[in-house]
């Protein structure tokens, strides 16, 4: 192997791991979202059963799903209430739509680079109605560009800013 094939896999792993970031930061903030809608709507269950929901249909939609007895139980005890939150989904939660989309379809790309095929998750979100297939594919680029964003709006991460060189002078002196 070349030098230059050396490098240009590590930059390819490099870049696989930001966007698998990128892919977990929209999973964050989407479990959020999820977690106050389910909190208000199950009122009337605990607070348990409502963060065990808000997993469990986070998992479904990633395509990660708990494999331990007590979550496997769990899902399908709930499966009508899952199935009917996947399917209310679109209407529930237009804004991050876009993010979800283009977070399955990366994370899709990357297991692909990786030797995987979980397509499955992206036939499954067209299923359910909240992939936006006209969304093109974004760049990797644009994808890490959007994640700081709302990364930044949700308080996750601190979104990089620009530094004029006298700041900088400052900050390295």
């Amino acid at each position: 192997m070349s030098d230059s094939q050396i490098e240009n896999d590590a930059e390819k792993s490099r870049l696989i791991v930001s966007l698998r970031e990128g892919v977990a930061l929209v999973q964050m903030i989407f479990f959020k979202e999820l977690r106050t809608h389910l909190t208000n709507n199950y009122s009337d269950k605990s607070k348990r059963h409502n963060i065990t929901l808000t997993s469990t249909i986070t998992n479904e939609i990633f395509g990660t799903p708990n494999p331990e007895e007590s979550f496997v139980h769990f899902h399908k005890e709930n499966w009508a209430i899952i199935e009917q939150e996947l399917l209310t989904l679109k209407e529930n939660f237009p804004l991050l739509l876009p993010s979800l989309t283009d977070a399955l379809r990366i994370q899709t790309l990357c297991d692909s680079q990786e030797g995987q095929d979980s397509s499955a998750v992206l036939v499954k979100a067209n299923n359910f109605g909240f992939l936006l297939e006209e969304r093109e594919v974004p760049l990797p680029s644009n994808f890490i560009t959007a994640v700081r964003t709302i990364g930044g709006t949700y308080n996750l991460i601190i979104p990089p800013v620009q530094v004029n060189p006298e700041q900088e002078a400052a900050i390295t002196h």
